[in-house]
């Protein structure tokens, strides 16, 4: 009877190593799919870069007019009148006049007289910029127009500002979609003058931002998957290393596969909020590129 024991102990010790093999080819092949799919995901990683905003600064060079001191009172919603008549004749929307905006540009008017300077940038280096999100305006793209002197009323500001290429272009730009404006009578150099301020602005909020929750989903899955597959590798590593048909063999493979199955669709779903992440950033871009 010994015989026969030793023989069919032998075919169960042949068994159950093809059974290793064949579970270690199994793993093989798994393997290999999650490399595929491991590669697939990074050439769906974010790969959208949103446009840096803030940047466009439109700033002619200060309008200096002449004109005799006079009595003439200058209203600064006049002035917005004028320059959103000037848009309806080229067919352009009016501008919507802005606190903030209208915060700003007196605040600028009137440095101006305090410091005895006439200039987009302020001997405490403010530039327009700065000085619009100083009043809490952000901005996509902003623009400001300055004009001294004396003048008879609001059209003639208005027209000298239209006389002049760059301040022209300003009133005139399409982007724009809001202003603040401040028309302060004072002394500059010992002489009495009026300066008018035209801040133009067209608001971040114009452009939607893609959806932050989104992305906080899309960068703690990637966290997940990174420690998945790093599991994944120990756990490849570690059948390579174990005689096929020992007793934990069967179960690493089992443990091997579970990790493989909780990867790949997790995968899948990520790479899908990746795309509808940067399909969002590239309306944004377009938006703020004015597209």
């Amino acid at each position: 009877m010994a015989k026969p024991n030793k023989i069919i102990i032998f075919l169960l010790a042949i068994i159950s190593f093809g059974m290793g093999v064949y579970l270690k080819d199994g793993v093989v092949r798994i393997y290999n799919d999650f490399n595929k799919q491991v590669q697939e995901f990074q050439k769906t990683d974010i790969g959208s870069v949103m446009t840096e905003v803030g940047k466009e600064i439109l700033n002619p060079a200060p309008l200096k007019i002449g004109g005799a001191s006079n009595k003439v009172v200058l209203v600064k919603s006049k002035i917005i009148e004028e320059t959103n008549l000037q848009r309806q004749e080229n067919n352009l929307p009016i501008l919507t006049e802005n606190k903030q905006l209208a915060d700003a540009a007196a605040a600028k008017a009137n440095d101006m007289f305090l410091k005895q300077y006439f200039e987009h940038v302020s001997p405490d280096g403010i530039d327009p910029s700065i000085l619009v999100k100083n009043y809490g305006y952000e901005y996509i793209v902003t623009g400001e127009n300055l004009i001294l002197g004396n003048f008879e009323d609001e059209n003639e500001v208005v027209a000298d500002w239209m006389a002049s290429p760059g301040h022209r272009a300003n009133i005139l730009n399409n982007r724009f979609t809001e202003i603040g404006v401040a028309v302060i009578k004072g002394t500059f150099n010992g002489e009495t003058v009026w300066i008018g301020v035209q801040e133009f602005g067209l608001p971040l909020s114009t452009c939607s931002q893609p959806d932050s929750v989104l992305k906080n989903r899309i960068e703690a899955n990637k966290a997940t998957l990174e420690n998945l597959a790093s599991q994944i590798e120990s756990k490849k590593a570690e059948i390579s290393s174990t005689t096929p048909g020992s007793v934990y063999y069967q179960q690493m493979i089992e443990d091997y596969n579970q990790l493989v199955n909780e990867y790949n669709p997790l995968a899948e779903t990520t790479k899908e909020l990746i795309s509808q992440y940067n399909a969002g950033v590239n309306i944004y871009n377009s938006c703020v590129k004015g597209e």
